[in-house]
């Protein structure tokens, strides 16, 4: 396993400015978001031209593109919202390749309208499971015409809000497109930090062999997602990372939820705890 970070960590006029803030960590694997090459993070086009100039900055530092942010809420309660993310998903994953990588992350969606991120009653509810299978189904097609891998995430804030839901999904579709974005810090409903080896035991049993991606942050609490740096929360980095290397995943460790100022802190520590289990 080797480090990665988001790079929108890094606030920066060009994508050049960016990757060279990557490269001075010594940090050699990306989660790209498409704000970092002057666009929204769902833009409605993105050309070849840009993706070909993209590509030589981020070739020319010896970096490598683990996977495309690709969120949107999948289940907003407005629909048009909803066919908008769709539409400019297909857009990322008609460019994903030109980019350099066949991995798209997604937000499995919330029926909270102001944040997809956030939680609400009713993801829960049988409707925003058949609305979710529904926008898969599109994504699903959408990546096999484009040729592309689809990175879910459970979360506790989420429509797929536990590794038991992400394995119902790929139960369910069937299909090899689907793969898992493991976040150790985004997996403990309220009241369960006390059973982190249990949760996290769960997590990789059912999902450790369709791991294609991992992120790494820290969480202060249960019952939501983490969003402090890693090394700075309550999530048991050891066994985290033990379970990663046993599960087989041999691939980046992507930093994010951190400040410029905590990356050389945060490399330290992950640097130090892969080490500890090789």
């Amino acid at each position: 396993m080797e480090l990665g970070i988001f790079a929108r960590t890094f606030e920066a006029p060009t994508l050049a400015g960016v990757l060279d803030a990557v490269a001075a960590h010594d940090i050699r694997h990306i989660q790209l978001n498409t704000s970092c090459m002057g666009l929204s993070d769902m833009p409605d086009g993105l050309d070849s031209a840009a993706c070909r100039s993209a590509r030589r900055e981020i070739d020319g530092r010896n970096i490598k593109v683990a996977s495309l942010s690709a969120t949107y809420n999948m289940i907003h309660p407005d629909l048009a919202v909803r066919a908008q993310g769709m539409r400019r998903l297909g857009v990322l994953a008609s460019r994903a390749a030109e980019l350099g990588t066949n991995l798209l992350t997604l937000c499995t969606g919330t029926r909270n309208q102001d944040n997809m991120w956030r939680d609400h009653p009713q993801n829960s509810s049988p409707e925003a499971w058949a609305d979710f299978l529904a926008a898969m189904e599109q994504a699903i097609a959408l990546a096999e015409e484009y040729n592309v891998k689809l990175g879910i995430e459970p979360e506790v804030s989420n429509v797929v809000s536990s590794p038991v839901k992400a394995r119902e999904l790929m139960d369910t579709m069937a299909s090899d497109r689907i793969t898992i974005v493991m976040d150790g810090a985004n997996v403990f409903p309220k009241g369960t930090i006390h059973r982190q080896r249990e949760i996290l035991d769960e997590a990789f049993d059912l999902l450790g062999d369709r791991i294609a991606l991992a992120h790494a942050k820290d969480l202060s609490r249960d019952g939501e997602a983490g969003h402090e740096a890693a090394g700075t929360g309550l999530l048991d980095y050891d066994y985290y990372l033990y379970l990663l290397r046993q599960s087989g995943y041999k691939g980046a460790v992507v930093l994010h939820s951190l400040t410029p100022e905590q990356v050389p802190g945060c490399v330290r520590f992950l640097q130090e705890k892969i080490l500890s289990i090789t």
